[in-house]
Order: structure tokens, then C-alpha cells, then sequence
């Protein structure tokens, strides 16, 4: 009787003792995979991330938590036993591919108002579905010292120059954008700035002082150029570039300090206040008659495994070609961007860049253009994206790869 008992344990042990959570077309919800993940790495578990093997999937443990939350959201998974994982790893260590340890969750903030609009942020909505857990910060908080909490931090379309997107040109009689000035003023005045310019720029500061001291910054849409021109302006005193009403001084472009700047260099400022756009940097200038580019597709970038896998993190995917998508800052003009910046997606053909990551003292940023993956217009008052119709969404991939890549265990560089 006992060798019988023995015969059947052996197998049941021996069965399955890994999940598999495939990131390809055989997954049906890749951006609750990122959370499932996620959750794992908070709970203590061990995970790792396997860099271009079946776009991007990720090893769990077996346990019957995971199991049930994977079936819960949605999300493909495959159970392997030990030796079809040592087959997988054989495969890995044959081509473009690696296994990247994750280590821990990261603590993540999200940079916003406290009454931002729904259609405000695609970060936060792609946060919220997949499950991952954030705090908000705004203005006072990154003043008080609050982001030393946090490994990651991500910036929407905030301006950090203080003008407010610029928007008093079509919204300023609109009740929801009075508001929002008005709560701006009050927190400068309560921070003890005199305008709302002079407050957005010391919180820029704040922000390049995250990242030099190692944090992990993420930003989209109009952040990505504003925070360059605050930081760029923040030991200057430029007249008119950062007021509303008033022209940009013509020797305003000299003035900026681009050597403190994480992406780019030799920028032009929008002279004027009543043309809604802030700098030359965004190479499709969706707001602007007569400048306006069209969209098209941009493609991602492939790299090698095992000597960039960082880069190789932030581009998993199932897709390689995507369509692009508006915002205030849509794209990168190639001519703009700092030498040793790492461009991940561009459309082909174009002059300029989507998707850019680069480091930056002990820390690393990374920059996509555009709004909202799934709302290509992006028109103000617009419902919020619904992530439940785009479970599988390539573009809301590339957000969800930056929450996740600072988990990753630093492997040394191989030359």
C-alpha cells in the first residue's frame, strides 16, 4: 500500500511548478498580466521577465493565489514543469533573449490634481485596470520632500512652464479651467512662490533632483516637453517665456541651460503666447493651423537581450508597429534630442521620435509622446478610454513596461 501512495504523490508534485503567463497573441488580456505581475512581486514572490520570448512573458510560481487571480482577470497563463522551463531557458540562452530577475514591487506615484478630469491620464487608467497600486502627488507634496517615498514617478500633460497647456486660449472662460487656476495660485501662494510659473519651475527642480538621486521617471504628452524647458529655465530669468500675455524675448533660446535637461538641446521657444505650442520639440504641433502633421504609424525599435536589457524591457510588445496617437506633445524632433539618448520608436521616414529613454545622474527617465493610446484625437472632455475593450492594447504595453522595469535586477553589462 505504501509504494502505491508513493506512485501517486510523486507525479502530482512533479506536474506543474511554474506558471507560464505568455505575453503574445495566445494572451487574451496583456495589461492584467502587467498587474498580476505586479501583485506577485508585492505579495514576496520570486518573478522573472523573459525579454523577447513570446513578446515579453513572464514567470510566476505555481500557487493557488496567483492561479485564481490570473483566472479572475482574464489572463492566459500555462502551467511547466521543470522540464519544460529548463527547455525554454536552453532557448533563451540560444537567441536574442534573456530571463531578467525581478526583484521587488516598486513604489509608484503618479504626479497629478487632486480633482483631475477622467480624460486626464492614461497612466492612471492603465494602473487602475491592471491593478497596480499608486499614490497621487501634486505640487505641495513634491515641495515637502514626498518623492524620496517612491522608486517610480509619472507626469501627464502637466506644464511645468507654468503657462497651463496654454489652454486659456479656447478654455479660459470654462468653468473646470478657472478652477484649476485658481487652485494653482493658491498652492504657490501657500509654497510661498508669487505666480504659478515661478512654483511649476521649482517643482521641475524637484523632479530632476528625483531622478539624479536614482528615481525612475516616466512622462507622456506635453510633461515631457515642459519639464525639459522648466528645468532648462530654473537658473534663469527668462521675460515673457513662462507668463501668460506676454512675447518670449528674443534672446530667450540662449538663456536656457540644455546641459541640465534629461533629453534634449538647442530647443526653440514659441515666441508667441497666443500660438499654442510651447517649443519646437514636438514635431507634429497638433494645435497649431498650418503646422499640424498627420498621424501615421510608429514602429519599436529591437534590441539585444543580453547587451541592452533595458531597452529591450521597455519595448516588449506582441506588436512592432503601432498607430500613433495625439497630445499636446505628440513626438520628439529628431534634431532636439541629446546625443547618447536612446530612441526606442519612431515613425519611419519622419523626422522625429516617439519613444525615448536615457540616464541621467543615478536614475533613468523615459519619454512616449501622445495622450491616450486608444483615443488617437485625444479631444478635450472626451470620455475616459474604457481598458476593458482593449485588454490586449500594444500602445498601454509600453506604459505598463515602465512601471515594471524598475523591478528588475541590475545584471552587469556584458562587453
Amino acid at each position: 500500500m505504501l509504494a502505491v501512495a508513493l506512485a501517486l504523490v510523486i507525479p502530482a508534485v512533479a506536474r506543474a511548478q511554474h506558471l507560464l503567463v505568455p505575453m503574445d497573441d495566445a494572451q487574451s488580456n496583456h495589461l492584467k498580466a502587467y498587474g498580476l505581475t505586479f501583485n506577485a512581486l508585492r505579495d514576496g514572490n520570486k518573478a522573472e521577465w523573459f525579454i523577447n520570448y513570446r513578446g515579453g512573458s513572464f514567470l510566476l510560481p505555481d500557487i493557488a493565489e496567483l492561479r485564481k487571480r490570473a483566472t479572475l482577470d482574464g489572463v492566459t497563463f500555462e502551467s511547466i514543469d521543470n522540464g519544460q522551463l529548463a527547455a525554454i531557458r536552453s532557448e533563451l540562452a540560444s537567441g536574442n533573449m534573456d530571463a531578467i530577475s525581478l526583484e521587488r514591487a516598486p513604489k509608484v506615484a503618479i504626479y497629478r490634481p487632486a480633482k483631475s478630469p477622467p480624460w486626464d491620464d492614461a497612466v492612471t487608467l492603465a494602473l487602475q485596470y491592471a491593478g497596480i497600486e499608486f499614490a497621487s502627488v501634486y505640487d505641495e507634496e513634491v515641495m515637502n520632500g514626498d518623492l524620496a517615498k517612491y522608486d517610480w514617478v509619472h507626469l501627464h500633460h502637466e506644464d511645468f512652464t507654468g503657462q497651463q497647456n496654454k489652454l486659456y486660449l479656447g478654455f479660459r472662460d470654462t468653468p473646470w479651467f478657472i478652477e484649476q487656476r485658481e487652485r494653482a495660485m493658491a498652492s504657490a501662494r501657500k509654497l510661498g512662490f508669487a505666480t504659478i510659473p515661478a512654483m511649476k519651475k521649482a517643482v521641475a527642480e524637484r523632479l530632476r533632483q528625483f531622478v539624479e538621486r536614482g528615481g525612475f521617471l516616466f512622462a507622456m504628452c506635453g510633461a515631457t516637453e515642459t519639464l525639459s524647458l522648466a528645468i532648462a529655465a530654473y537658473q534663469t530669468d527668462i521675460a515673457g517665456s513662462f507668463a501668460d500675455g506676454t512675447p518670449v524675448d528674443e534672446a530667450a533660446d540662449s538663456k536656457l541651460d540644455w546641459d541640465r535637461s534629461f533629453a534634449f538641446k538647442d530647443v526653440h521657444l514659441e515666441p508667441s503666447p497666443f500660438v499654442n505650442s510651447m517649443s519646437d520639440i514636438d514635431g507634429h504641433q497638433v494645435n497649431v493651423p498650418g503646422r499640424r502633421q498627420p498621424l501615421g504609424q510608429f514602429t519599436l525599435f529591437q534590441f539585444s537581450a543580453k547587451f541592452d536589457p533595458v531597452s529591450s524591457m521597455l519595448v516588449q510588445n506582441h506588436r512592432t508597429v503601432i498607430q500613433d496617437f495625439y497630445g499636446v506633445t505628440t513626438s520628439f524632433n529628431k534634431g532636439t534630442i541629446k546625443q547618447g539618448v536612446t530612441i526606442l520608436a519612431q515613425e519611419d521616414g519622419a523626422p522625429w521620435a516617439k519613444y525615448i529613454h536615457g540616464d541621467y545622474g543615478k536614475g533613468s527617465w523615459t519619454y512616449l509622446g501622445g495622450h491616450d493610446p486608444e483615443d488617437p484625437q485625444h479631444n478635450i472632455g472626451a470620455a475616459p478610454t474604457d481598458l476593458s475593450l482593449h485588454p490586449t492594447s500594444p500602445g498601454y504595453r509600453l506604459i505598463l513596461n515602465n512601471v515594471l522595469f524598475p523591478a528588475a535586477k541590475k545584471k552587469p553589462l556584458k562587453t
